[in-house]
Order: C-alpha cells, then structure tokens, then sequence
C-alpha cells in the first residue's frame, strides 16, 4: 500500500468526524465515486489529463458528485486527491479509509480460510465465534484453501489461529517425533 494512503484516509476520518457524517455512508459513497472512476476509461483519462484544464476537471468532479449524490467532503477529498495528482491511488485510498473507519467503530478485520466453501448457518456460526475472539464486532472476509484438509484458519489482525487439520496433523507429527 502506498506510503500516503493512511495520511489521507486519517485525514479524512477527521473531517467526517468534525463534521458528524455518517461513516458508512461516507464510505459507500467512496466506493460508489472509485467504483464509477474505475469503470469509464474516458472519465478516469480525463481527471488525470495534466494537459486538461484544471477548473474544467472540478466542473466534470462536480457533475460526477452531484450525479452520485456525495457529502461535500467526501467531493473535497476528491478535489484534494485529483489536485495531488493521486487519482491512480483512489483505490488504496478508500480500502484504507475502510481501515481507519472499521477501527473507529470497533469493528475487527478477520479473515478465515477454510478447506470448503462455507454455508451461510456455518458463516454466522463462525462470525459469532470471531467476535469472540476478536472481542469487538467483526467484518470477516473468506477463503478457500483445499489443502488444509479441513477446519479453517482465522486470522484478526497479526493474530492466526490455526483450526486446520494440516496443523493438527503437523502438531501431532512434531509430537511423535520428538517423544
């Protein structure tokens, strides 16, 4: 991730926090402008034109917002990041910012990798489980590794834990070989 990702997802968490936006909000509408850049070659060329006027781009940023329907803020950090010429980045942006948000909530990232697909009763079982662990709400993302054999390995932050049968079977390799 680039190095100027955080200053300017902090940054913004401030003013959404001075400003007692909703940071959900804030962030579906992040997504909602990144997702619309992304998907128009022609709208993304033209922002990051350094040959094309820059009071034109904020008129074209305008339309874009208003069509979108934005906080003014949420606009303010695309005129800032368009003026620092960080467009290209707008991405890792707003997964940081997602970062910054999460944390402000209390809400935990976990990841969980397990040897199958999971169903949806074994998903919130699961859920429930990590926020134990995690002791705070959780947005867990999910993976699929065949060669774990089974269980799943859950992963909050820097912590693993390690449910997979590959790991029981190694542990129990370890124990036969040092017994």
């Amino acid at each position: 991730m680039a190095v100027f990702a955080p200053k300017y997802a902090h940054a913004f968490a401030s003013v959404v926090a001075s400003a007692k936006l909703d940071a959900a909000t804030a962030q579906q509408q992040l997504n909602d402008f990144a997702g619309t850049l992304a998907g128009s070659h022609e709208l993304r060329e033209l922002l990051m034109d350094p040959s094309f006027p820059h009071d034109q781009k904020l008129k074209v940023l305008d339309a874009v917002c208003a069509k979108i329907g934005v906080y003014r803020e949420v606009r303010n950090l695309f005129a800032v990041i368009m003026d620092h010429h960080r467009l290209g980045e707008l991405n890792q942006i707003v997964a940081e910012y997602a970062l910054v948000a999460d944390e402000g909530a209390g809400v935990a990232e976990a990841e969980v990798t397990s040897a199958r697909s999971l169903n949806e009763q074994d998903r919130s079982e699961l859920e429930q489980q990590v926020a134990k662990l995690a002791g705070s709400r959780v947005r867990v993302t999910y993976r699929e590794d065949a060669t774990l054999l089974g269980g799943a390995v859950v992963r909050i932050g820097s912590t693993i834990y390690d449910g997979s049968v590959k790991a029981q079977l190694e542990q129990m390799k370890q124990r036969l070989v040092s017994a």
